[in-house]
This record gives structure tokens, sequence and C-alpha cells, in this order.
């Protein structure tokens, strides 16, 4: 029997770890045992998880040290257990704070334990040393991002391989693509059109961001008559979002759910987003956007470490800026509310980025499902642990 162990400590990993572990069983052919860490998506695919992994979701400096005691224990318990498991192979899934510091301790107990990383740290944002370190502790690197493995090479990194964006694979995604794609598709904005707000999966990243989007589209509607606006958010912040929002003069719709965030998409002309996975959503889903991102105080005054020429994802890709990213002092409402203008109405700034969302689609095809590929370079490490 095969046994593969899991670190994931993020509800976006945990859709991923799923997907991985649903092509592992169909790959390996023989029966195959999960064991470690991972989020009910995971656990509906038979993992057993030692713990809940929201314990981990957290965001910041500030939030890290906050809650150091916690974390050293959970990091103890993790690594203790998977070197007790004795896995084939061990795979780490985003969560680098305390995925690679399990994998690390790891790898010094069961030096020949393969270990794959699927979702890389972003040495292209910042902190690029960390390529090269983790060589000692990462066999291969499973990249979702088409420039990552180039920038793993230049930086010193593990071997590392684009298998293509989970995202490339959600059915709701896949239907909105191939109907902007489809020949004579209407990329115009509606009459009237429809903003979509995106204050952030997170309740830090919320609460810094909210009364910021709440004035924003405030002035936007004065701008453009007639808007129409959704915010899409998760279960668990409705009731604090719901709170905010009603204070505002404008009020959005409010809705949750995936069926319904991807309803929104598919209907929006244009979105106001905080800075980070969504805006490669987005970019998918031909959608203009304005960035726009606060970090919380700690993580301000190590905003020096940050070396990455942009944040945006969709920018990376193309590799010149796209999408406009607004930081802290630069988020002004009046400021936003003229961009998005811009974007929301037919003129050369938004189809600047239509274009450029052509080119970022393209640039992502894959050949084939991102977790197929995944499980072929895990068995593949496992399979050659187990020659040596």
């Amino acid at each position: 029997m095969t046994t593969i162990a899991f670190v994931v400590g993020e509800p976006s990993g945990d859709r991923i770890g799923a997907d991985l572990m649903r092509a592992l069983r169909v790959r390996a052919g023989e029966e195959i045992r999960f064991v470690g860490l991972g989020g009910e998506a995971m656990q509906a695919e038979g993992l057993e998880s030692l713990f809940d992994i929201h314990e981990l979701s957290i965001i910041g400096i500030g939030a890290i040290v906050a809650r150091l005691p916690q974390l050293l224990l959970r990091l103890s318990q993790t690594s203790n257990f998977i070197v007790k498991a004795r896995p084939d192979a061990l795979v780490i899934i985003d969560s680098p704070t305390f995925s690679h510091r399990v994998a690390r301790r790891v790898r010094a107990r069961l030096p020949g334990l393969p270990v794959a990383n699927y979702i890389p740290p972003t040495i292209w944002a910042w902190r690029e040393e960390r390529a090269a370190k983790m060589r000692a502790y990462v066999d291969h690197a499973i990249c979702t991002l088409p420039f990552e493995p180039a920038t793993m090479r230049q930086f010193g990194g593990p071997p590392a391989t684009y298998v293509g964006h989970p995202l490339m694979s959600v059915p709701a995604l896949e239907q909105i693509i191939e109907r902007v794609e489809a020949p004579g598709a209407d990329r115009r904005a509606g009459t009237p059109p429809t903003l979509l707000l995106l204050p952030g999966s997170r309740r830090g990243e919320i609460v810094r961001l909210i009364d910021d989007f709440g004035e924003t589209l405030q002035r936007l509607s004065q701008r453009v008559p007639g808007l129409q606006s959704v915010l899409p958010t998760l279960d668990r912040h409705a009731p604090m979002v719901r709170e905010k929002v009603a204070r505002w003069s404008v009020q959005p719709r409010v809705v949750t759910g995936e069926a319904a965030k991807w309803e929104a998409f598919a209907a929006a002309d244009a979105a106001l987003a905080a800075s980070g996975t969504v805006s490669l959503e987005l970019a998918l889903a031909d959608i203009p956007m304005a960035l726009a991102y606060r970090l919380d105080p700690v993580g301000y005054r190590f905003r020096h470490l940050v070396t990455g020429w942009t944040a945006a994802l969709p920018n990376f890709i193309v590799g010149h800026p796209l999408v406009p990213e607004h930081f802290h002092e630069v988020i002004r409402p009046e400021l936003l509310a003229r961009r998005l203008e811009r974007l929301i109405t037919e003129t050369p700034e938004r189809h600047a980025q239509l274009d450029g969302f052509t080119q970022i689609r393209d640039r992502m095809a894959i050949a084939r499902a991102p977790g197929d590929a995944a499980a072929a370079i895990v068995l593949d490490l496992a399979a050659g642990a187990r020659r040596t």
C-alpha cells in the first residue's frame, strides 16, 4: 500500500489537495492511504485530519506573532505524526509559514522521504532567497503559474514543473471562459453596468478594506448612473459584511456560496478587489479590475521585504503593469472611483485589460488536468525513493 502524507493549512489548498487525492487514487492503481493535515474537502476524500486547518488560516506577521505558541504546538504535533506514519512521500501545499517548517523537521528525521511542494512560496514577489533554501528539504516544486519554473531556476530552487492552475478546472469558470472566448463574443459593458466588490476572503482583509470599498462605490455611483453592484462573501463572514454594508449610502447585493459567486462573476462588467488569487479569477473570467490592499500594522513595518515589481498575478503573467494596484496611502476612494469608471465603460483602458486577459488564458492553457499532472510527479517521487 502506498501512503501519502499531506500538510495543508488553507481552504484554497484544501481544494487543491482533494483534487490531487482523487488523481492519486486513479493513478496509483492500488490501495492508497492518505494521512496528515487537510480541510473538509480532503476529509471527504478519506483524509482524517489531525486538527481543524482553520487554526492555521491566518495572514500577516502580526497575526502569526499573536498565535505563535499555538502554531509551535501544532508544528511539533504534525511533524511527529508524519515521522511516525513513515509515508512514501510528503506533499506540502501552500501555507509556507507552517508547511515548510514541518517539511524541514520531517526531512531531518526521515532524510530519504521525498517531499513535493504544491504551490511553492511566492519567491517572485518577495524573499527570493527562499528558493535556494528549499533545495535542502523539497525535491520537486509543483507550480500553478506558468512563470514559476523559470523563476525557481533563476534563484537556485529545486526542480519545478508547471501543471496548470486548479482554477482552469472549475466548471463554472470554464463555462465563463468558453463564453468570453466564443467567436463574436460581446465584451462590451452592460447598460447599466455591474460592479463586483471583493474585499477579501479573510476577516482581517475585509475589516481593513471594506470602508474604502463602500466610499468608492458611493462615489462611483454618482459618476455612473444606474450602477449595479454585487458583493460575494463567505458564509462565515456574511453577518459582519452585512452589518458593515448596512451603513453605506449605496448598498450592494451581498451573496454567499460558490454558485452565487460565479453567477456574480458571469454578470460583472468590472471589479474592485483585494489583491490576491481573486485577481487571477477575474482575469480568467475577463473582468477588468482595480486592486487594493492594506497590510496589518506589523506587516506594514516589514513592507520593505517585498522585492517583486508587482503583487498582482495578472501582471506577473503578462510581464507588464496591466492591472492597477492601490496600496495603503494610495487607496483613495475618489481615485478608485475614477479608475473604475474607465474600466466599466467602453474606453482604451478597459480594452487593454481585456486584451491582456486573452494573453493570460493562452499562457495558462494546459494539456491535462492539474491534479493528474501533479499526481504523476508525486508518485514518481515515491517510486524513486523505494528504488534507492
